[in-house]
């Protein structure tokens, strides 16, 4: 391993170590009460205490997340398609598409659970987060599929392609990168989308980790709730991780982006 990359995964390591131990000194030196802010060593405690509800948590929130989060991939390229072979179909949808973008999850949230029942939260916080990370991926696969070089068309039109060629050949080989960028702005939306929905749910029949939040804040149990962030915060940074080792695979051998420095 170079000695770049030893410092690059190491420099942040040494910050966290220090935060954390600031942290743990500070909390005791100042006396802060556990319900304000509790130490890192009371937080591991109650993750350790919790183990079993905090892992069930967990997974219901991976779970939400990934099919919110392939759903929004399959909607988004599949309606960016249409719009990159249509003007007209995408000045009559897009702008549905982006007033979904702006209106805030909380206030649909109690339509969508209204709709569905309440006894069926977790659909509804799918639905909400699904909406949350559908639009990042249809605005960078639209892109993508327009930005194909315009000389390239030209030849595809020369040698007769069809339509369907030249969607296969040059359009998508041509928005990979911007649909992979979109894929990981649209990853931790989903995760983002995830926890608000179920916020604003605010239904126990929805058990993933933003409902632990909820219940610990409800009892005072901070520590259970730091230990809930955290490891929402692990969550998200896995998601990106995979998702940056995704594209840099995809567009390691032709892309500029993804070529290492000379």
């Amino acid at each position: 391993m170079s000695r770049e990359r030893i410092w690059g995964y190491g420099l942040p390591a040494l910050v966290a170590v220090a935060t954390m131990g600031f942290w743990e000194w500070i909390v005791y030196a100042l006396d802060i009460k556990h319900f304000v802010l509790p130490a890192p060593s009371a937080i591991a405690a109650a993750a350790i205490e919790s183990w079993g509800s905090l892992m069930d948590a967990t997974w219901v929130t991976i779970r939400v997340t990934v099919i919110a989060f392939v759903l929004a991939l399959i909607f988004g390229i599949a309606f960016a398609t249409l719009f990159a072979q249509s003007r007209t179909i995408e000045r009559a949808l897009f702008p549905y598409a982006v007033t979904l973008q702006v209106t805030p999850v909380v206030a649909i949230a109690p339509l969508i659970l209204i709709w569905v029942g309440p006894d069926n939260a977790e659909r509804a916080v799918l639905i909400l987060a699904t909406i949350v990370a559908f639009f990042p991926i249809l605005a960078n696969a639209t892109l993508g599929l327009r930005s194909a070089d315009r000389q390239l068309h030209e030849l595809f039109d020369l040698y007769g392609a069809s339509r369907w060629q030249r969607l296969i050949r040059l359009q998508f080989p041509a928005a990979l990168p911007n649909i992979l960028t979109g894929m990981k702005i649209s990853g931790g939306l989903a995760l983002i989308g995830a926890v608000v929905a179920e916020f604003a749910a605010g239904s126990g029949t929805s058990t993933g980790l933003a409902w632990v939040i909820l219940q610990a804040g409800f009892n005072l149990k901070v520590a259970k709730a730091f230990a809930a962030l955290g490891l929402l915060a692990a969550i998200g940074i896995t998601i990106y991780a995979l998702l940056s080792l995704l594209e840099r695979h995809a567009l390691k051998h032709w892309h500029e982006s993804a070529r290492p420095p000379e």
